[in-house]
């Protein structure tokens, strides 16, 4: 079964409260996310996936060093043939450390959805990575206190 790589960030904001974006697109929602390029590592692929999907560059982004998602599942995707491939999906999660505009490449639109567990979003993927997040803002509930540190 031929292996594949996805790799990508969720963006989160406090102000003006507590969101989360997704993007659109025509029949359903996703996450800044893409496949994994010759000679990148995982981290490097999802911010080139975060700035080219949502023009949001890195250095506007703070990531949390205590949180990473992974999933692997098993779809059939047109662009690998008709049968089924082994897909890993490594999520991180990312705080925007200031307000600016999405400059979207590949999706019909964005949404920053309000931060209210439990989320019905997306069976697979979506919903058990944001349980994720939600068990570790109740473990580590400073993380929603303190702002961002501004990106280096």
């Amino acid at each position: 079964m031929r292996q594949v790589r996805a790799c990508g960030v969720i963006l989160f904001r406090k102000t003006p409260h507590l969101t989360y974006l997704l993007l659109k697109h025509r029949h359903r929602f996703d996450l800044p996310k893409g496949h994994l390029e010759e000679g990148e590592n995982d981290l490097q692929c999802a911010l080139r996936e975060m700035e080219e999907e949502t023009g949001i560059p890195r250095t506007d982004v703070v990531l949390d060093p205590t949180f990473s998602y992974s999933e692997t599942y098993h779809p059939v995707e047109a662009r690998f043939g008709p049968e089924p491939v082994e897909k890993t999906l490594m999520i991180y999660l990312g705080w925007l450390n200031r307000d600016r505009p999405l400059k979207l490449t590949e999706h019909v639109g964005y949404e920053w959805r309000l931060w209210t567990p439990p989320h019905h979003i997306q069976r697979y993927t979506i919903n058990p990575l944001l349980a994720k997040i939600e068990e570790h803002f109740t473990s580590n509930p400073e993380v929603l206190r303190v702002d961002p540190p501004a990106a280096s």
